[in-house]
């Protein structure tokens, strides 16, 4: 079972949250800076930020040892295609963190009367991989949906899981990748936004960066920003802060 969230509560009155999940063998603490670098920025005082962490679970490319993952990964790296990453993918596993990420998702809806579509999810590597899956699958009209670093999941039968009355099929979807990801190749994270369009989303963008590994850069973080800001301009405009 996932580990307690890290919550960044809004400043204002809350109207919109961000999910931001991360990636194997990290936590949720350790991107509660992209909180703190748009509030001392003053933007989004009206949005709640939900860092989740992921349970402990056996890796087998960690040699079956336990760390923080949304599932199992079988195999990592550049000789990696994306055939060949669906065939290993552990759908039990992301179905459990899917199931889990609407949960999230319907207790902001459900407790704390957010409207879905101020709702965005997003994450980096395989938390970015989750934020996917589970935006192109959920019943209900999110914001938007961002990805770093990241691939599509079960693309051989994701169409199994999405919804006959396709909530997401025109929801915003980002996608940044680093052309030097020695970890998820970036021809995979390419091949995956390509994907994404083939089986039907009609806003699909994606963003690539020089020289960037698989990391985060100012460059990305500063994009995620404006795919905030536009997402929740789209869903209904926000009061600017002061002297902004």
């Amino acid at each position: 079972m996932a580990r307690t969230p890290y919550i960044v509560p809004a400043l204002t009155k809350h109207t919109a949250t961000v999910i931001m999940a991360h990636g194997l063998g990290d936590s949720g603490a350790g991107w509660v800076s992209l909180a703190q670098t748009w509030r001392r920025r003053g933007k989004f005082d009206e949005v709640a930020f939900i860092f989740p962490n992921a349970p402990e679970i056996p890796i087998t490319v960690n040699f079956g040892m336990s760390m923080p993952g949304w599932y199992d990964i079988a195999k990592l790296g550049g000789n990696m295609n994306l055939e060949e990453s669906v065939r290993t993918q552990d759908e039990t596993g992301i179905i459990r963190s899917r199931d889990y990420f609407n949960a999230l998702i319907n207790t902001e809806i459900e407790t704390k009367n957010i409207k879905a579509s101020r709702i965005i999810l997003g994450g980096f590597s395989q938390g970015g991989a989750m934020s996917v899956f589970t935006g192109v699958t959920n019943k209900e009209k999110l914001g938007g949906v961002f990805g770093m670093s990241c691939y599509m999941l079960l693309s051989d039968r994701i169409k199994n899981y999405i919804p006959e009355e396709w909530a997401n099929k025109k929801t915003p979807f980002f996608l940044a990748h680093g052309l030097k990801d020695e970890v998820v190749p970036f021809k995979s994270g390419k091949a995956s936004a390509e994907e994404l369009k083939k089986i039907g989303l009609e806003n699909v963008s994606f963003s690539e960066y020089e020289n960037l590994g698989h990391s985060a850069t100012p460059e990305e973080i500063d994009d995620i920003e404006k795919f905030i800001e536009k997402v929740l301009a789209a869903e209904g405009e926000s009061t600017p802060s002061a002297g902004l």
